[in-house]
């Protein structure tokens, strides 16, 4: 059966703290393999791996594409890039953004299941929104085990609070007592649960290989759920709608996914864009008119240059109501909605 030697770890904001304080407790002779995304700028390349090198007794790098997995080394994914994986090696690709995020949780928990199934770890640190609790959910499917940082000490809150209202959990902990509990828990000899079907399993399949450099889109991607009125927020393609246990999350025809939460924040934020670009339209259209009025002036047409002056304040009215109505416009998240309803 194995032992539990694949540890998967998501962070967002606040997570390196997080990150460093477990890393520097795991043993040099840790059995198993730890692979590591955190939300970060394209411009961050490296700074993860040396800040754990130079306080942690476990090697440390960026991951490369095609590289051999080792037991007590710790792979990161790079800026910019997906960290995968696949029987014995890892894959760093370029893949479409998941959760606006490149690296994202979601397609390394995913891998992680589907190629080691119980064999698996899948860890929650602090960030913001949900990324990484469609993955963790699939690691729990897949016979693996599920660990959440306790809310109350993550700086930022909503990544392992999401975590834990979707999955059934099997620890949620302090950093400072994960690397105990993991050396306690490698040692452990994996399960045989697995309750996903074969589709489920060619469905997940299909889903890795989005992200996969060299790889088709495959043409049935929109069979993966149901098409929803919805557009994607990354390039207006047409989004499907795909329902796990109680959670529906969306992926379009060209391969960005998306949370429903994550959906949610995208759209209530283009909608702020969007009212700001009418505001500047507006206020252009209000000048060109003032300036035209000023020129049949100029020429001695007073009554046509009346008629573009009132144009103009009309246009200003019209941009003062805009600016209202985004004023009065909220950013959402399903965790902003459900603490008002509490």
């Amino acid at each position: 059966m194995g032992k539990k030697n694949i540890i998967v770890i998501g962070a967002s904001t606040g997570g390196v703290d997080a990150i460093k304080k477990l890393t520097a407790d795991i043993p040099v002779d840790f059995d198993a393999s730890i692979f590591i995304v955190w939300h970060m700028a394209p411009s961050l390349k490296g700074i993860l791996p040396h800040i754990l090198n130079k306080q942690g007794k476990n090697f440390a790098a960026n991951a490369v594409d095609q590289e051999e997995i080792k037991p007590g080394r710790i792979y990161i994914a790079p800026p910019d890039h997906h960290l995968l994986l696949e029987e014995g090696k890892i894959r760093v690709t370029r893949g479409p953004k998941e959760n606006r995020f490149r690296p994202a949780v979601d397609p390394l928990f995913r891998s992680a299941a589907y190629t080691y199934g119980p064999r698996v770890i899948g860890i929650i640190l602090s960030g913001g929104l949900d990324d990484g609790t469609a993955g963790l959910w699939l690691i729990k499917e897949k016979g693996g085990l599920a660990i959440v940082q306790e809310p109350s000490e993550a700086e930022v809150s909503s990544m392992p609070e999401s975590a834990l209202r979707e999955v059934n959990v099997d620890y949620c902990v302090s950093v400072t007592a994960m690397a105990p509990l993991l050396i306690k828990l490698i040692k452990e000899e994996c399960s045989e649960k697995d309750e996903t079907t074969m589709e489920e399993n060619n469905d997940i399949k299909k889903e890795i290989q989005i992200e996969l450099p060299g790889e088709k889109n495959p043409a049935n991607v929109l069979a993966l759920g149901e098409l929803s009125p919805y557009t994607c927020p990354e390039c207006h393609g047409v989004l499907s709608a795909i329902k796990e246990g109680n959670r529906v999350r969306y992926r379009c025809h060209t391969g960005h996914a998306f949370s429903a939460d994550t959906l949610l924040a995208m759209l209530t934020e283009n909608i702020e864009e969007s009212l700001w670009t009418a505001i500047r339209s507006i206020q252009e259209s209000t000048m060109m008119l003032s300036q035209l009025g000023d020129h049949f002036a100029q020429i001695n047409k007073p009554e046509v240059a009346a008629r573009y002056f009132q144009k103009a304040k009309e246009a200003e009215e019209r941009a003062n109501k805009v600016r209202e109505v985004v004023s009065l416009h909220e950013q959402l998240s399903k965790e902003s909605i459900q603490q008002e309803a509490m």
